[in-house]
């Protein structure tokens, strides 16, 4: 009978790259998971650690149970890994967030010696390579052995699981396949298939000879997995018999459903409407990185159900089965894609087709699935013959594992909707940061309007939209601010324009989760992207958490917005309430500003600010507190301040009247002497070699185009343009800004 020994507990590790032949005295000891990167990969600077480590353990022949055969079980090893038995190199994997698995049977004796290094460095070949977010490295999920009989449940195919089970929903019954894959079969052995239910009780079962792998079962008056309604789950196990003896079990959990996404009618769930709202999520965190523990699993998928969602998009690789798991038994409908991200490498097609073998045939049989991702912003710097022949593979690929379900991808702004990439998958999804990275939020839901009209057959939804927030604030958020109150603002635009289409099949937030990303210097706190409803600790809700949660949530709740932004320095201050309940009273200082009502779930008081204010806010039998108070003068501890920024916009000297770097590039264009001043940068751009023309190579400037960059402030668009290697010193920017200081505004 098969056995699962886990052997996470002390491994020496050190930032060595060649494997010792005995058990090193100096190196340190860790405990798995464990990852390299916990604290440079999220200070900022791009500079984390990245190449080869070498985790060795001493496993004892006695510390195994009676088996014919070993494997080695490796959960995550990110992102290329080489396994060693008492020094004989036994396998080598690339993809860093899969299982795979080595038999070591043949080199085990009675001391041995298990080394693993593992290679997180740039390559050309394995994805994902540019990216933002932090690749960190290490051995960070479970590392098992696996002890088994010779005959048994395939172990070396893809990681997966050796059992498949394929259910169909006919009217109020389900048929359900189970597939199996078996190796070392031998005469007289028998599979003996059973279906239980919820509570364990078996409902189905029939024995057949080991040649037979594949059995249909019935389920009569089935129970549905319906989603966060019902998300119910049946069991399906089979054992390999001989005689009287088991010799090898495998069981999973499924669930029974139908699903469809109709271009016009979105995601339809069982036969009904069912919409997807949700977020995306990255598997890190402060102090930890991606070697996350079943807790922190836990606590992420307790508050994406306490914000509402029913969909999540698992980006941007294979997550840990046991977030999975959690997604089938809270019934979230779940996007779930390859690392196949922003750079397309002509030398790594093996590696995608690698890493899609090894998504599908590790999670088929999870109910929460219903899309497998192709890619992301891959046509970032355009689209060729070979980025196109590497979906149309991938694409075929899916459909040949897995015929029930769909295929996607999500496509970047800049795209042009006339590539041919957008044509290949199922339905398509749209990252977009109108009001953020340019643009203005009103952009979003006109330019969905637009798409539709133009691919009536093709489903589109929203795969990433969001906006950076940190403990800002302001009482007049603009985009760019990083403020709390413009995040809220910005959501509450979006979520107005998004969930009132039906037609658009899903939308998930970026992101629900802060997370590490070191290359990133923005918001004043470098190394992390910070557009998560929930900060990366998981401490603090930002206000835009509840925002969702007033549309999505039936939790009946009332918020009370700014609960950081507490000194106040107007007489008056505007204060945002967000619920889920019709009609909210505030209170200040005991008494009542008046009740609003609202079908937006939004709603906004003026209330007058004194010396120290309570505001009470009451909806129903539900109630939130907080307290503003009023200062003569703005309260710098409010105002970003950037941290190694080369300018900050409140060192800019503005002229009234006329332009300075913190206008709106739209705003200057729009002034004959305000275009010719941006022809003229964008031309010295263009010859100096800086990078700007590599940067927009393959971009079509559309009018869209156009209208996202004018969004930004002159300032903001020089430092994203640091991400195409086009640098300004200080005095560079203080010189742009005196030219447009003598530029005057239009009337």
């Amino acid at each position: 009978m098969r056995k699962v020994i886990s052997i996470n507990r002390k491994w020496a590790f050190a930032k060595e790259s060649v494997v010792p032949s005995s058990m090193p005295e100096k190196w340190n000891f860790v405990n798995l998971p464990h990852t390299w990167n916990a604290i440079d990969g999220q200070d900022g600077g791009n500079d984390y650690y990245r190449g080869t480590c070498c985790y060795i353990r001493e496993l004892d022949r006695e510390e195994l149970p009676e088996a014919d055969r070993y494997y080695l079980e490796i959960c995550g090893a990110n992102s290329s890994a080489d396994v060693y038995v008492n020094g004989k190199k036994l396998a080598h994997h690339d993809g860093g967030y899969s299982t795979w698995r080595v038999d070591i049977t043949d080199e085990i004796g009675v001391k041995n010696l298990i080394a693993i290094t593992v290679d997180n460095s740039p390559n050309e070949e394995v994805y994902p390579q540019m990216a933002d977010f932090t690749f960190y490295g290490g051995l960070y999920r479970n590392v098992n052995i696996i002890a088994v009989s010779n005959s048994h449940f395939d172990l070396d195919y893809y990681g997966a699981p050796g059992i498949k089970v394929t259910p169909c929903v006919d009217g109020v019954n389900a048929k359900v396949e189970v597939e199996v894959f078996v190796t070392g079969e031998m005469e007289a052995q028998t599979l003996v298939y059973t279906v239980k239910d919820a509570e364990g009780k078996t409902i189905a079962e029939t024995s057949k000879d080991v040649s037979v792998k594949n059995v249909t079962l019935d389920i009569n008056n089935v129970h549905l997995w319906n989603g966060r309604k019902d998300p119910y789950l049946y069991t399906a196990e089979v054992n390999l018999v001989a005689g009287d003896d088991v010799l090898d079990n495998v069981s999973t959990r499924f669930g029974c459903r139908s699903f469809e996404i109709d271009p016009e009618k979105g995601f339809i769930l069982n036969g009904e409407s069912y919409p997807l709202r949700g977020v995306s999520r990255h598997q890190d965190r402060w102090g930890i990185g991606n070697a996350l523990l079943p807790e922190h699993h836990e606590e992420d998928i307790d508050l994406i159900m306490e914000v509402g969602a029913t969909t999540i998009r698992l980006a941007h690789y294979q997550h840990d089965q046991y977030f999975y798991d959690l997604c089938d038994e809270k019934g979230l409908v779940i996007w779930a894609e390859i690392p196949y991200i922003s750079k397309h490498m002509p030398g790594g097609r093996e590696n995608t087709i690698s890493q899609m073998k090894e998504l599908i045939t590790q999670n088929y049989n999870h109910p929460s699935i219903i899309v497998w991702g192709l890619s992301n912003e891959i046509s970032m710097a355009g689209s060729d013959e070979d980025l196109l022949e590497n979906h149309r593979i991938l694409n075929d690929l899916c459909h040949e594992m897995d015929k029930t379900r769909l295929t996607t991808i999500a496509v970047v702004s800049m795209c042009s909707t006339d590539d041919p990439y957008i044509q290949i998958p199922d339905v398509v999804s749209h990252n977009h940061y109108f009001g953020w990275y340019g643009g203005d939020t009103s952009m979003n839901g006109p330019w969905f309007d637009n798409f539709h009209a133009k691919f009536p057959h093709i489903p589109v939804g929203m795969s990433e939209y969001g906006c950076e927030a940190l403990d800002w604030h302001t009482s007049n958020p603009v985009q760019g601010d990083y403020t709390e109150e413009y995040q809220a603002y910005y959501h509450e635009e979006l979520i107005k324009q998004l969930f009132t289409r039906p037609y658009i099949w899903a939308t998930h937030v970026w992101n629900m989760f802060d997370f590490g990303a070191d290359a990133r210097a923005e918001g004043g706190e470098n190394g992390q992207n910070h557009k998560g409803l929930v900060t990366f600790d998981r401490k603090y809700k930002k206000d835009s958490f509840y925002a969702y949660k007033a549309w999505l949530s039936d939790e009946p709740f009332v918020h009370i917005c700014g609960k950081r932004y507490v000194d106040r320095a107007e007489d008056v201050t505007k204060v945002t309430v967000y619920s889920n309940l019709p009609e909210v009273e505030l209170f200040a200082n005991g008494e009542s500003l008046g009740k609003k009502s609202s079908d937006e779930h939004f709603f906004y008081f003026d209330v007058p600010v004194s010396a120290e204010t309570k505001l009470v806010a009451v909806a129903g039998e539900y109630s939130d507190e907080s307290s503003i108070r009023r200062v003569e003068t703005f309260n710098e501890a409010y105002r970003l301040k950037e941290k190694g920024a080369v300018l900050n916009w409140f060192d800019i000297t503005e002229r009234e009247g006329y332009f300075s770097l913190n206008d709106k590039m739209s705003e200057v264009i729009s002034a004959p002497e305000g275009m010719a001043f941006f022809g003229q940068i964008m031309k010295n751009l263009m010859t100096s070699g800086g990078g700007a023309e590599s940067m927009m190579a393959g971009f079509e400037m559309t009018e869209d185009m156009m209208k996202m960059l004018g969004g930004f402030t002159v300032l903001r668009l020089t430092s994203l343009l640091g991400a195409a290697n086009i640098k300004f010193t200080k005095e560079q920017l203080l010189e742009l800004n005196a030219q447009l200081n003598q530029i005057k505004k239009p009337e």
